[in-house]
């Protein structure tokens, strides 16, 4: 539940065969996200006793799977063999600091598997800000046009279609199976670097737990396995028995033998979304950020009774529909009837825990949950309408090319951490302070609200005198009237265009401007 270490995420890579992606953090009110639960479960009897057969269930599963004969994973391999491509990527990065020019094209490769309806199922930074895509299936020398269907960059999943018949000649597609317990092997099969044919490593499931997805700066659901996860693995399955257990997608840097797979229930979320509404929908959020009532005196403060477990609300996105319903300082008791411990958790499968987030996130765009909290000693009951939320300064632009608007040779953007990348990997440290203050804390106040800032200005007859403007972002920060590090304006969007009120303009950077003979351009 709370944020992950700057130190710690630096070390999660994509694991694509190209330089892996700029840190991007979450905003601090995003949340990890743990195993739905049935919301029948309304009172402690009624919890305890499905909790003690969920136990013997997965045990009775556990039993069942821990079956398997290495002659089931020889054919689970080689049914993989007729599923599993190799992914050809052209892509092109916009520059934000020229937003109207693109960076050079590179070439990636990564990989894929077939699934049900003649789809491939890749990871999304495999074909992020591509331009062109193909694929090859094992044992094929040739290599067929693919088109991007759908990408849900938060859980790093896209979909390729491949309208070529002879493509799909000879191919079978691999079924979604379960979570695996711990210690079940599992085979990762994909193309990884060091060789162009098809590769197989083995290893067991050693962690279930949320995991800061590196590519969409969000926390969800992650299986960590032993198994060797390379750069061109991305968007390969992890096979168990004879279905797909998850996708590979990351690993930890300087750490040996620790991967990451995507497991069945974010996948199922993903592909459900798609095929009910015919695009990406994204995950919910309650967009709150809370705190744990592990202190005595914490939950003594606020009139916790002895039984009583939950985590205190310290703040609402005002977009969220939580936020005309709960309150600051109001202790979520249960979300959907599930109890919430002190640490955030919630139980999942035999003895383990996991942050309730993930209760949050599995639910579908519009669907509802029911929220039991404390508030000043007395217990309270809400429905809570739940919705994917964006924050005041998107965490990522891929697939799309940057707004900006130029007057007169200023020219302005608006804040995105894509923008702060351009500062070098350690942007955290080498980008102005006061921009990630704002795109880490700041929160929108209404829906569609953008910052802008003044990124540079090119020099010219017409704003000579002006060049400092370029440097302003470097001022004294008690200079209230420039803002400090940052110069920046609430601005209403129209059709991607910047509505600039010059006055506006003018009075928070302390600057005046003759407009006449200006010439603008936006984008």
């Amino acid at each position: 539940m709370l944020s992950c270490s700057i130190r710690s995420l630096r070390r999660l890579k994509c694991c694509c065969n190209k330089r892996w992606s700029s840190l991007i953090l979450a905003k601090g009110y995003c949340f990890s996200k743990p195993k739905v639960v049935p919301s029948f479960c309304n009172t402690d009897i009624k919890f305890s006793r499905f909790y003690v057969w969920e136990q013997q269930s997965s045990l009775r599963q556990w039993r069942r799977r821990s079956l398997y004969t290495v002659t089931d994973t020889y054919e689970a391999i080689e049914l993989a063999l007729d599923s599993v491509v190799k992914i050809f990527t052209v892509s092109s990065s916009p520059n934000y600091f020229l937003p109207w020019q693109n960076k050079s094209q590179r070439e990636t490769m990564g990989s894929g598997f077939v699934i049900p309806g003649k789809k491939i199922l890749t990871n999304a930074h495999v074909v992020a800000d591509h331009t062109f895509v193909l694929v090859r299936k094992h044992g094929s020398p040739t290599k067929y046009r693919a088109e991007v269907q759908a990408v849900g960059h938060e859980c790093d999943l896209a979909i390729l279609v491949v309208e070529s018949p002879e493509f799909w000649e000879g191919m079978n597609f691999l079924e979604l199976g379960d979570i695996p317990f711990l210690q079940e092997a599992v085979a990762v099969v994909g193309y990884p670097q060091g060789g162009d044919n098809i590769s197989v490593t083995k290893g067991v499931v050693s962690r279930v737990e949320p995991t800061q997805y590196v590519h969409g700066a969000t926390q969800l659901m992650a299986i960590q396995i032993d198994a060797a996860i390379n750069p061109g693995n991305s968007g390969g399955p992890a096979i168990m028995g004879n279905k797909v257990a998850g996708v590979a997608f990351q690993n930890l840097s300087g750490a040996e033998n620790i991967g990451y797979i995507i497991p069945v229930p974010v996948i199922k979320h993903f592909i459900a979304g798609i095929e009910e509404s015919g695009k990406y929908m994204g995950f919910c959020s309650m967009g709150l950020s809370c705190q744990p009532t592990e202190n005595v005196q914490l939950r003594n403060h606020f009139k916790m009774q002895p039984h009583m477990t939950g985590v205190l609300v310290s703040k609402i996105n005002p977009l969220s529909d939580a936020y005309g319903v709960l309150k600051k300082d109001d202790i979520i008791l249960e979300f959907d009837g599930v109890p919430i411990a002190n640490d955030g958790t919630v139980p999942f499968r035999n003895r383990e825990r996991i942050t309730f987030d993930h209760l949050v996130s599995m639910k579908k765009p519009n669907e509802t949950a029911l929220v039991k909290l404390l508030r000043n000693g007395g217990e309270h009951a809400f429905t809570i309408t739940l919705q994917p939320l964006q924050p005041l300064v998107p965490v990522h632009q891929f697939d799309k090319l940057p707004s900006y608007y130029i007057f007169a040779g200023l020219v302005f953007v608006p804040l995105t951490q894509p923008y702060l990348h351009e500062y070098g990997e350690d942007w955290y440290n080498s980008s102005p302070r006061r921009l990630c203050e704002l795109a880490l804390r700041e929160l929108p106040k209404r829906a569609g609200e953008q910052l802008v800032i003044l990124s540079q200005v090119l020099m010219d007859d017409i704003n000579a005198g002006y060049e400092r403007l370029a440097e302003l972002q470097a001022v004294n920060k008690a200079n209230q009237r420039a803002r400090g590090a940052i110069h920046h304006m609430n601005v209403s969007i129209h059709h991607e265009m910047f509505q600039i009120h010059f006055e506006e303009i003018e009075e928070q950077l302390g600057y005046r401007f003759s407009v006449t003979k200006c010439h603008s351009s936006y984008k």
